[in-house]
């Protein structure tokens, strides 16, 4: 039975419950009873045990679950009397009963949603990426895979970019060899990466038979904390210099890409096809972010602390996961959820804006929108088919994919209400081909 709601301030509210005293004893003995039917006690046959005993080891745990059954379906009732939309969980509190009660009292604090007022997208500036594919980027996509099918030859000179060198190196801090840091013909190829740069660095110019010792400075998020930060000594003998011997644009080098009679000119309209459907996701997913900005600025509104405290708490498991993944000891590393106020506002703060143009201008995510994207990705692979039922016989899988529909529908309406801006994109960067780390 409600008794009242009072305000506590902009979102905060708290409702007072009561339940019958005489209906909670009632569902108490009623589940003590069907539990004496099972329960198994030393000297006794199952269903003879005592009552008194049963309640003796029972009936706290019993009792703790009917008063949490009841409580909660009081709240729900209220909740719904009074037309409020909760926001996280409440905190129930029992209240002193009053002399000759017959009804138990509690008070649950709790959350509502704000009202959202939106703004007005018609002077809001959006920016829309784009960024062109023709036989430029086709060009630069082949040289692309001509590089990680190139065959290295042996040369008598001193390594440079793109060279694989083959090296011993023994690393040690303090003249003790560290784990991992050791190694015997090693290979690696100059500017891709797999190294610090300034192992890369110290290795580039050098020649086949020679011998260097220098310096090394971990990074401060480097995956080995006994390592991260840390200066250690690095002595490197080069084995051998490799060049890069690229394979010819011809039938050969069209078959080896899965075009079956070699055509070269098919093989370069396949590349176009896929190209263009990774550009314009690439594309989508930065116009996206652009939309999602203008979003989060166009209505102003007290924010829910529990859904932020949520937020926060993913946002620490997600950092934990992604420490843990990059070989970091996260057991007992300690993750302050306040790092993640200003990430965890406005994500709640966009998902409630998202949530209430959603409702507002009827976004809902229809079913054939969830096929028309499965059937997009599914073309980038060699049986799409397989891909589509892989997707649909999955509901967490399809979830995901109305997630992404739910997002563009979104996007699509603020484009039409917004002052759109076309923002070229050089293609390296968008595809991430930035300059090789020297």
């Amino acid at each position: 039975m409600t008794q009242n709601v009072e305000s506590l301030g902009a979102l905060e509210r708290r409702i007072d419950l009561s339940l019958p005293a005489t209906e909670v004893r009632k569902e108490i003995d009623k589940r003590l009873a069907k539990l004496s039917r099972t329960v198994r006690m030393p000297g006794f046959r199952p269903g003879k045990v005592p009552m008194k005993m049963i309640a003796a080891s029972y009936g706290p745990q019993v009792e703790s679950e009917v008063l949490n059954d009841q409580i909660g379906a009081a709240f729900v009732r209220a909740v719904g009397e009074a037309k409020l939309r909760v926001a996280g969980a409440p905190r129930v509190e029992p209240k002193p009963a009053a002399d000759g009660a017959a009804d138990l009292g509690f008070a649950a604090t709790f959350e509502v949603y704000p009202e959202i007022t939106l703004g007005d997208l018609a002077g809001v500036e959006v920016k829309r990426a784009v960024c062109p594919v023709g036989e430029a980027e086709v060009d630069a996509t082949i040289d692309i895979m001509r590089k990680q099918r190139a065959e290295f030859e042996p040369v008598s000179r001193a390594a440079a970019a793109g060279d694989r060198v083959t090296i011993d190196f023994k690393g040690t801090q303090d003249g003790v060899a560290f784990e991992g840091g050791t190694a015997q013909g090693y290979p690696f190829v100059l500017g891709e990466g797999r190294m610090l740069p300034e192992f890369e660095a110290a290795v580039t110019g050098m020649t086949p038979g020679a011998t260097k010792t220098f310096p090394l400075t971990f990074p401060n998020d480097y995956g080995s904390r006994d390592l991260a930060g840390k200066t250690v000594q690095f002595e490197v003998a080069l084995q051998k210099v490799e060049q890069p011997k690229l394979p010819a644009v011809d039938a050969e080098f069209a078959k080896s890409l899965g075009i079956e009679d070699g055509d070269v000119a098919k093989m370069r309209a396949e590349i176009k096809s896929n190209l263009d459907r990774e550009v314009n996701s690439r594309l989508k997913s930065r116009t996206k972010d652009s939309v999602m900005e203008a979003l989060a600025g166009l209505a102003q509104f007290d924010l829910p602390k529990a859904l932020v405290a949520e937020d926060q708490q993913r946002l620490v498991e997600m950092a934990r996961a992604d420490m843990a993944s990059r070989g970091m000891d996260v057991k007992d590393a300690p993750i302050p959820a306040e790092l993640f106020t200003a990430q965890a506002e406005r994500r709640v703060r966009l998902g409630l804006v998202v949530g209430e143009v959603v409702a507002r201008e009827g976004l809902a995510v229809r079913p054939d929108q969830v096929r028309r994207l499965v059937e997009e990705m599914a073309q980038s692979y060699e049986r799409p088919q397989d891909v589509i039922n892989w997707y649909l016989s999955d509901r967490k899988r399809l979830a995901e994919l109305e997630s992404v529909a739910l997002e563009n529908n979104v996007m699509d309406w603020v484009l039409g209400k917004a002052k759109v801006v076309d923002t070229a994109v050089p293609f390296d960067e968008l595809m991430g081909r930035g300059a090789p780390r020297q």
